[in-house]
């Protein structure tokens, strides 16, 4: 396996047609684990890969958020104590 083989896998990778709102989609459902088989082939072969990584992180930043936002209020509310 050449760099050029590399290089063109990527680039056609990068190049797949799934908008960014799609890609969002499928990494939400991803999130509960609730994707069917099939579903989840189609995504593999149409994601593109910067979309997914950058749908992931802002996925990971909004899920770590809420969690914090329910910790702050659960203690504020004076539930914990």
């Amino acid at each position: 396996m050449t760099r050029a083989d590399d290089d063109g896998g990527l680039r056609s990778a990068v190049q797949r047609k799934m908008s960014f709102g799609q890609t969002m989609k499928a990494v939400a459902w991803s999130f509960f684990g609730v994707r069917k088989r099939a579903d989840y082939e189609k995504d593999v072969q149409q994601l593109n890969p910067v979309h997914l990584i950058v749908a992931g992180l802002i996925a990971a930043a909004v899920f770590v958020t809420v969690l914090v936002l329910l910790v702050q209020w659960v203690i504020a509310s004076g539930v914990a104590a």
